[in-house]
């Protein structure tokens, strides 16, 4: 029989070597960066992925890429000389817009959107989400040409929120926060119509560069990557930044120079998909415009409907509008410790939190 002492050096003697393989397996997750795997019972779980950027949790509740290349809002406007009579970083917007005609049935097909399908000389896809390649200027031009049309002025924020050049556009934002987000400025959520006709002006083009669909003109169609809903939910964690990070394909505001509007307005299609209000009555106020970096719609006129105000996710940003001429407090600084922006970095993830990672599944292998 084995005596109690030779029992007790066996049982430290396996604790100590259980300890030193342990922090031989935390060691090599926290300075490689191939894929190294552990084992929950028999399926094997990647380890974090090395972070892309450094990210700024915004109000406890957002996620923004911190940035190093901001441009001061008056030298924007002074270049741009888009502002008019609106506020500091906005741009006015004024026109004709053309409407919808009124409708006969409750789906006539004759709705702007729809009348503009009609054509495209060149799908990529005509399944949802339908991606049309070439638009007919004239043949648009045509058909268009006795459509009804709205007076439209109104300020636009020249770029997605927090509206800065080479500011990154903020996520995981619901409807609701993006509302408090443009009140806090004395500005509002613009409407969908606001937004719409910011992007394709009295002509209505399909995309606010033209008829010709151009993923290098505006950030669109990038592959789209699979999402863990688990990893997302907690939204201030790092495992949700992890996450982000992966998924992220957005660029900084204004980086793409011909991403832009007839009014001067950037980044309306692509990017991120920007929270707008709805102008129809009895449905959900929250509506998306835009669309954002993968291969979805990305033109002017269709919308997302189908999100309540609470609904916050990986590509979701907004811009704010206001009345032509109303006051407007400054653009909040998104450095600042205080205020709408005031914000925490993380740089990446720490051993603790990648361990605890392993038995969650919250970090997935890098994309290749």
């Amino acid at each position: 029989m084995r005596s109690p002492l030779s029992f007790r050096v066996f049982v430290a003697t396996g604790f100590t070597l259980g300890v030193i393989a342990l922090g031989t397996v935390v060691l090599q997750l926290a300075s490689t960066d191939t894929v190294a795997f552990a084992s929950v019972g028999n399926a094997p779980i990647p380890r974090p992925r090395q972070l892309s950027h450094t990210w700024h949790l915004v109000n406890g509740t957002h996620w923004q890429i911190v940035s190093d290349t901001r441009e001061p809002t008056d030298d924007t406007d002074a270049r741009e000389k888009t502002r008019g009579s609106c506020g500091p970083g906005m741009v006015e917007v004024a026109g004709k817009m053309k409407i919808d005609p009124p409708r006969k049935s409750l789906y006539d097909g004759n709705s702007v959107e729809e009348m503009q399908k009609k054509t495209c000389t060149n799908w990529i896809n005509k399944e949802y989400p339908e991606r049309c390649q070439t638009f007919d200027r004239d043949a648009w031009l045509e058909l268009s040409k006795t459509l009804p049309n709205r007076d439209m002025h109104y300020c636009m924020d020249r770029f997605e929120y927090p509206n800065q050049k080479g500011e990154y556009p903020i996520i995981e934002v619901s409807f609701y926060e993006a509302r408090d987000l443009c009140g806090a400025m004395n500005k509002r959520l613009c409407t969908e119509d606001e937004w719409t006709f910011a992007c394709e002006g009295e002509e209505a083009t399909p995309y606010p560069y033209g008829y010709e669909r151009s993923p290098t003109t505006c950030v669109s169609d990038k592959t789209w990557l699979p999402y863990n809903d688990q990893a997302l939910r907690e939204r201030s964690s790092q495992g949700a930044m992890a996450e982000l990070d992966k998924l992220w394909q957005g660029y900084r505001s204004g980086e793409q120079e011909k991403c832009r509007s007839i009014f001067g307005v950037y980044d309306m299609t692509g990017n991120v998909d920007e929270w707008t209000t709805s102008v129809r009555e009895g449905e959900r106020p929250s509506i998306l415009k835009g669309g954002y970096w993968g291969p979805v719609r990305t033109r002017c006129r269709p919308a997302t409907r189908s999100h309540d105000q609470n609904h916050a996710f990986y590509q979701q940003g907004f811009r704010c509008c206001s009345d032509a001429g109303a006051a407007v407090k400054p653009p909040v600084d998104p450095e600042g410790a205080t205020g709408a922006m005031g914000a925490g970095a993380f740089d990446d993830v720490s051993v603790s939190d990648s361990l605890g990672a392993l038995t969650d599944g919250l970090f997935h292998r890098p994309a290749p």
